[in-house]
C-alpha cells in the first residue's frame, strides 16, 4: 500500500479524444492529471475508423444535421443539447486542424462532391472557405456529406495528435497503467458536504494503491460494450466511469440503448474488426450469403437506414434463416476507389485472407456504443460537486434512443470544451486539506483463485448477449437479472477478502453497469430505438427518459 497522497487541480480519467482534449483545454489551468488503463492509446478513439460529423459542406446547414440528429435518437434527444453540439462542430473541427490532424483533402479521393443546385448553394453560409478542400463521406442516418475523416483510420490520427501534445505539456501529468478503483467524496465524513475530492488508484507497475487529490474530477472513461460476447470495442470499455459515478451517489440514465454496430467482421482472427459505416456510404451493400439483397425489405433507406433498424434486421434475417453472418460487398466499385477510401481496412483484410475489392466481408453485429450513461448536464456536471462526466460515460441527451454515426468524436471534444469552460470558471484553489482515509487493505490476502473472475467475465458476457441484446422480452432481462445478482454476491466475497487486480476492479465495475442496463431495459414498457422488446412492440406517443437514482447518496 502507498500511504502518499497525490495532488491536483483536475484529474481526467480517460485518454480517448474526450478525456485529452479537456487535459489540453484545462493546461493553463494548473497541475493535470491524465489516467489511463493501459499507454495512451488504450481508448475507443485510437479504434475509430468512419470520422467527425460536422457542418462544412456549403450544401448542408446547421438545422439538417440537427433535425438528422434528432430522428436518428427516435424522439428522445435534449434538443438544447443536440443544437449546442452541431453549432460548436465547426469549431471542433478547427480545432482538431489546428492542433495537427491531417484530414483527407478532397483531391485526394476518386469521387466527387454531390453537384450544387442555386439553392443549395444560398442555403448554408456557415463553412469557411478553407474547409471545402476536405473530402467528405456519408454515413447511415445522414442526409448530406458532413463526416471529415482521415482515410479510415480517423480516430487513430486524432489520437496520435493530441497524444503528441500532451505529452509535449509540462504541466499535464501522465499516469499510464493506472486503474482508477472509486471516487473520494466526503460523504463519508458528515461534518463535510457531500463533494468530490479525488481517486483511489490502482497502480498496474507497483501493485498498489495510490491515493489522488484534486477538487475536480472528469470520468472520460468511455462505454460499457464489452458487457457482450461480441463487440467492437477494445478490451478497456468495462463501464468504470458509470460504475464509479453511481457508487458515489449519481444518477445515471437510458443504459437500455446499446448500441450494436452492424458490420463487425465475421472471423475467428480479428473477432472485433470494425467494419467501418463510411463503406455503406459508398455504397457497400448488405446480402444473404446466396448473393441476394434484404435490406430493401426492412426499410426504403436499405443500408442508409439508422444501425438500429439495420442491425435488427441483419437480426433477424440471420435468426430466420439460421445464418452465421451475412455479407457486406462493395466488389461493385472501382478496385482503386475501395482501396483508396479504406486503406487501413483493405490491408487488414488482406492479411486474413479477404480482398474486399473482389469478394464479399463476412459480418455480424456487435455491441459498439453505450448511449446512456452518468445523467449531466450541458457542461459535464453530475449530481456530485466536484465530478465532471463527457463523452460516451456520460448522458447528456445528444443521442436520445440511437447515436447517428460520427456524432460520437464531436460529442467528445465539443463536451470537452464545456466542461473545461465550466472547470475553469470555479475556484482554482478549492480546499484540498481534507484528511482523506488511506486505503486499507491490511485484512485481505493475496487470491490462489483468479479463475473465479475469467469465469464470471465469460459467464456475464455470454447471458448479456443472449438475453439483453438487440432483441428482448421480459423473460430474457429477468433471467440476466437472476445471473446478475449471483455474480454480484460472488464478486462481493471476492473483493472484501482477497487484494484486488486489474481484472477484479473492471469485472466489477461491468457487473454493475450490466445491473443498471437490465434495470433500465425493464423499466422501459416500449420499443423505441435501440432498445426492441417483443413484449411491448409499440412505441409510446411521449418520450420519456429512464433515470435511475442510487438508493444512498
Amino acid at each position: 500500500m502507498d500511504n502518499s497522497v497525490r495532488k491536483f487541480d483536475v484529474i481526467i480519467v480517460g485518454s480517448g479524444a474526450a478525456g485529452l482534449t479537456a487535459a489540453l483545454r484545462l493546461r493553463g489551468l494548473g497541475k493535470i492529471a491524465v489516467l489511463s488503463k493501459g499507454d495512451l492509446t488504450a481508448a475507443n478513439t485510437y479504434y475509430a475508423q468512419g470520422g467527425v460529423a460536422a457542418v462544412i459542406d456549403r450544401t448542408d446547414s446547421l438545422e439538417s444535421h440537427v433535425q438528422d440528429t434528432l430522428i436518428a435518437g427516435a424522439g428522445l434527444c435534449n434538443p438544447q443539447a443536440v443544437q449546442m453540439v452541431v453549432e460548436q462542430g465547426p469549431a471542433a473541427i478547427e480545432w482538431l486542424i489546428e492542433q495537427g490532424v491531417s484530414f483527407t483533402l478532397a483531391d485526394e479521393q476518386t469521387d466527387s462532391q454531390a453537384p450544387l443546385s442555386q439553392n443549395q448553394v444560398a442555403q448554408n453560409q456557415v463553412a469557411q472557405n478553407h474547409l471545402a478542400q476536405y473530402h467528405l463521406s456519408q454515413e447511415g442516418g445522414h442526409s448530406h456529406r458532413r463526416v471529415i475523416h482521415v482515410g479510415d483510420s480517423t480516430g487513430l490520427a486524432i489520437s496520435d495528435v493530441l497524444i503528441k501534445r500532451v505529452r509535449e505539456t509540462s504541466t499535464i501529468t501522465l499516469l499510464e497503467n493506472a486503474f482508477a478503483i472509486d471516487v473520494i467524496t466526503t460523504a463519508k465524513w458528515d461534518e463535510y458536504p457531500a463533494r468530490c475530492v479525488g481517486l483511489y488508484v490502482w497502480d498496474v507497475r507497483s501493485a498498489t494503491v495510490q491515493t489522488l487529490q484534486a477538487p475536480y474530477v472528469i470520468l472520460a472513461t468511455g462505454g460499457a460494450s464489452k458487457a457482450y460476447l461480441y463487440t467492437s470495442n477494445p478490451d478497456v470499455a468495462t463501464g468504470d466511469g458509470i460504475a464509479m459515478a453511481w457508487r458515489a451517489g449519481c444518477r445515471v440514465a437510458n443504459l437500455e440503448f446499446n448500441q450494436f454496430h452492424p458490420t463487425c467482421l465475421y472471423h475467428p482472427k480479428a473477432p472485433c474488426l470494425l467494419v467501418t459505416e463510411a463503406m455503406r456510404g459508398e455504397g457497400a451493400r448488405l446480402l444473404l450469403p446466396n448473393g441476394e439483397p434484404f435490406m430493401q425489405n426492412y426499410d426504403p433507406r436499405a443500408e442508409l437506414a439508422p444501425r438500429d433498424i439495420v442491425a435488427r434486421a441483419m437480426d433477424d434475417v440471420m435468426k430466420r434463416r439460421g445464418l452465421d453472418y451475412v455479407c457486406l460487398d462493395i466488389s461493385h466499385r472501382p478496385a482503386p476507389f475501395v482501396r483508396e477510401h479504406f486503406p487501413m481496412l483493405y490491408k487488414k483484410l488482406l492479411t486474413l485472407g479477404i480482398d474486399m475489392t473482389r469478394e464479399p466481408i463476412p459480418v455480424v453485429p456487435a455491441a459498439h456504443y453505450t448511449c446512456g450513461g452518468v445523467a449531466t448536464d450541458l457542461q459535464g456536471r453530475t449530481d456530485l460537486p466536484g465530478l465532471f462526466a463527457i463523452g460516451e460515460t456520460a448522458c447528456t441527451g445528444l443521442h436520445g434512443a440511437n447515436r447517428m454515426a460520427s456524432n460520437s468524436l464531436l460529442e467528445c471534444i465539443v463536451f470537452a470544451f464545456s466542461a473545461s469552460e465550466a472547470i475553469a470558471s470555479l475556484p482554482v484553489a478549492a480546499d484540498l486539506n481534507h484528511v482523506i482515509p488511506r486505503w486499507d487493505d491490511s485484512q485481505v490476502t493475496d487470491s490462489n483463485e483468479d479463475v473465479v473472475i475469467s469465469h464470471n467475465w465469460a459467464e456475464l458476457r455470454r447471458f448479456m448477449w443472449d438475453y439483453v441484446g438487440i432483441v428482448r422480452t421480459n423473460k430474457r432481462l429477468a433471467r440476466a437479472q437472476h445471473r446478475i445478482a449471483l455474480l454480484q454476491a460472488e464478486i462481493a466475497e471476492y473483493y472484501g477478502n482477497f487484494k484486488i487486480s486489474s481484472d477484479l476492479i473492471e469485472l466489477r465495475n461491468l457487473v454493475l453497469v450490466s445491473e443498471l442496463i437490465v434495470r433500465c431495459a425493464q423499466a422501459r414498457k416500449e420499443s423505441r430505438g435501440l432498445h426492441y422488446t417483443l413484449d411491448y412492440p409499440q412505441t409510446d406517443a411521449v418520450a420519456q427518459d429512464t433515470v435511475l437514482v442510487p438508493n444512498t447518496r
